[in-house]
């Protein structure tokens, strides 16, 4: 990589889809790291302990990834982000050529001792009285205005984060896109929680660029890191608003006091499926158009095109991996699972028309009787599918969208993959 680009985290515009109305923001761009471009819109692959798991790095490449998502709370934890650090940072720790991003551990802090699982959009229809008792039990985690404290799901030892560790971690591990440590709140909250929780997440991120600036001063020795504010309010659209126009303040205001700002921002929070574009276009309608826009923990196509059309830029999820361990697979006709006794003498890919590495090479009998006999090969196939289909649909979103078909391609898409849900 040439040398004059290794501290450029800036971001380009290529195509717009949107016409930048309210909730129309979608677009086409580049976003620049120390580490190579991110073309967007991307699909980032979860790499929770600095590894896809079942996967080498070559075989996460072949899939088409341009980057991956780990975390700072479980590397704090195991092995530890001084160890990361000497290690050169978590791409040279882990063997990838490419982008990383870290998020800042905030979620796992809250939901690992809450009960909900790693989803975005979440279905409080679905909500059972499991949950809801879930969310009001004796909580791993704390919440105080400095910080929270909270349990090791390894080993019960106490832990404190703030904001200006989860920084420090973060600097540590060396990603070049990070995340402002901000409060997790559920569907299940009160609104007169989720308001307070909006206040103490805006002061959060102030302090976060504060100690993002002085880490930055101190660690010339490393690359640059472009560190992204999250936006939280849950299904709330003044919440959600003021919060982003919080943080897009506070980064105008670091700005123009010569610090760093934000580099891009990331939607968290808890939000019900049918509401995300809603609440993607309520954020972009609030953010700048040169900044990227991370969307947290989404999975299903229409999940994808929705979200996009709203103006998110790159995305995060656990799903395609996780599923993919349990022999649930992605086609272009939908979902389905090779456990089942129907493939057991099916000798055809698992989606042929589809293509790549692993339809080419392995018949769903053969996935299918790696998943019974429980060898470890049944995730690495499963998963370099799923990642393969999932950074393939998001490919040909951009693809299509530069092309000027992005509706053609959508509506083909969605009207087969969703044709047996009707």
């Amino acid at each position: 990589m040439s040398h004059e680009h290794a501290d450029d985290l800036s971001f380009d515009v290529t195509t717009r889809l949107g016409d930048g109305s309210p909730g129309k923001h979608g677009r086409t761009g580049v976003i620049h790291t120390p580490h190579g471009d991110i073309q967007t819109p991307a699909f980032i692959p979860v790499a929770t302990k600095a590894t896809v798991k079942t996967l080498t790095p070559e075989q996460i490449k072949s899939t088409g990834a341009q980057a991956i998502l780990s975390n700072a709370y479980h590397l704090y934890l195991q092995p530890g982000h001084d160890i990361v650090d000497e290690a050169g940072g978590v791409a040279a720790f882990e063997n990838w050529d490419g982008p990383t991003y870290t998020d800042s551990g905030g979620f796992q802090v809250m939901s690992l001792g809450v009960g909900f699982k790693k989803v975005l959009a979440m279905d409080v229809a679905k909500l059972t009285e499991g949950d809801i008792r879930a969310a009001k039990k004796e909580r791993l985690a704390h919440v105080d205005e400095d910080g929270v404290d909270f349990r090791s799901f390894i080993d019960g030892s106490k832990h404190r984060f703030t904001p200006e560790f989860s920084m420090q971690i973060q600097h540590g591990l060396g990603a070049d896109i990070m995340f402002a440590f901000d409060e997790l709140t559920t569907l299940v909250d009160t609104r007169q929680y989720q308001e307070a929780s909006v206040d103490r997440t805006h002061r959060w991120a102030k302090r976060c660029l504060d100690e993002h600036d002085r880490l930055t001063n101190e660690r010339t020795h490393r690359p640059k890191q472009s560190l992204w504010g999250v936006v939280q309010g849950a299904q709330y659209e003044d919440l959600r608003r003021q919060a982003t126009r919080g943080l897009v303040q506070l980064s105008e205001q670091a700005e123009a006091e010569g610090k760093r700002g934000f580099g891009g921002f990331g939607l968290g929070g808890a939000l019900e499926k049918e509401n995300l574009g809603t609440i993607v276009g309520w954020c972009c309608d609030e953010l700048p158009e040169n900044k990227p826009r991370h969307l947290l923990g989404i999975s299903e196509p229409d999940d994808m095109f929705t979200a996009i059309e709203a103006g998110a830029d790159t995305f995060d999820c656990v799903a395609p991996t996780r599923l993919g361990r349990r022999g649930g697979v992605y086609t272009l006709d939908g979902r389905m699972n090779l456990m089942g006794a129907k493939f057991k003498r099916d000798f055809t890919g698992i989606d042929e028309e589809f293509g790549g590495y692993v339809s080419e090479n392995y018949s769903r009998a053969y996935i299918h009787h790696l998943l019974k006999a429980k060898e470890f090969l049944a995730g690495t196939l499963c998963t370099i599918h799923n990642l393969q289909f999932m950074i393939t649909l998001v490919d040909n979103i951009r693809k299509s969208i530069d092309g000027g078909y992005y509706e053609a391609y959508r509506d083909e898409f969605m009207g087969r993959y969703y044709a047996n849900k009707k």
